[in-house]
């Protein structure tokens, strides 16, 4: 049984895209200066690029195969609200963010100027635990997701995570100033420049010890491609530091070498996808070939 996933991975493979390693749903096609990006996700399609000529041709090639509906220029895709102008493009998430207050019960409340208070060490203390941890779990899942243009907020939920399983009072009034500071900032998000240069510059910073729980540091790095922010990071450290020298150098390595495979399960685990991808493509034409024997239409499953 074939997925309409691996029909569609075969289609853009013929077409000349390529298929991303570190994200199979992605797909990409490079012809000089021009760029021509695919994404997927479940059926729902993304097409960005600088060439309108090649974003027609795949469209065709993809209404051929799956009677595709085409909804125009993207505005709002999986939480994430998308504007073009002059300034460049623009992501945001105040629809969700919004939402979330709402269901919270915190679309009323009074707004915060930060989301936590600097002095507050939070760790797994013995105060009255919450009567439905579940709600904390689902809010801080929430939480989590919206952090994906919300820099601002990374660190917070960053520490509030760590207490899931079991979130106590003093969290969950964390938790509510996190909401707060978001009531007063709906509409915050990334801006990426359309006259941005095209150069790498990352920052990197760590704290020292300051876990309780553990007393291991927690780290942080962000990177701009120009003027644009592309990707962050908040996370504790592995190992304890004995100096706070220490706990940058890490993180400071965390940033410019970060791996999350090792370099021989890295090459292993990209040999046995591309014998795999042969295999699919091999058994794909196997499949046409039968399908079209008995006059049928494979389409999209």
């Amino acid at each position: 049984m074939f997925t309409w996933l691996s029909l569609l991975a075969f289609m853009a493979i013929q077409c000349g895209y390529q298929q991303a390693q570190a994200d199979h749903n992605l797909f990409t096609k490079s012809n000089g200066t021009e760029f021509t990006a695919l994404i997927v996700y479940v059926y729902d399609i993304v097409l960005a690029g600088n060439c309108l000529n090649e974003i027609h041709t795949i469209k065709q090639a993809l209404n051929s195969i799956f009677h595709i509906k085409d909804l125009g220029p993207l505005k709002y895709f999986l939480g994430l609200e998308v504007s073009i102008s002059d300034a460049g493009i623009s992501i945001c998430q105040q629809k969700y963010c919004l939402d979330l207050l709402s269901e919270s019960g915190m679309l009323g409340c009074k707004p915060s100027t930060t989301p936590m208070d600097s002095s507050l060490r939070l760790h797994q203390d013995s105060s009255a635990a919450m009567p439905d941890p579940l709600c904390y779990r689902r809010l801080i899942g929430r939480l989590l997701y919206l952090t994906s243009t919300r820099l601002d907020i990374s660190l917070p939920v960053q520490k509030l995570s760590q207490f899931m399983a079991n979130p106590t009072q003093i969290h969950f009034q964390a938790t509510m100033c996190v909401l707060k500071y978001l009531k007063g900032y709906p509409s915050k998000g990334l801006l990426f420049r359309h006259d941005s240069s095209v150069h790498i510059l990352g920052f990197s910073d760590a704290d020292w010890a300051t876990c309780t729980n553990s007393r291991q540091s927690v780290m942080g790095y962000f990177l701009f491609i120009g003027s644009s922010l592309v990707s962050w990071k908040t996370k504790k450290q592995h190992t304890v530091s004995r100096s706070s020298s220490e706990a940058e150098y890490r993180a400071l390595a965390s940033t410019t070498f970060f791996h999350v495979r090792t370099k021989h399960l890295e090459i292993d685990y990209y040999l046995v996808h591309e014998k795999a991808q042969t295999g699919c493509q091999w058994a794909f034409r196997r499949y046409l070939v039968f399908m079209e024997m008995r006059g049928l239409d494979y389409g999209g499953s």
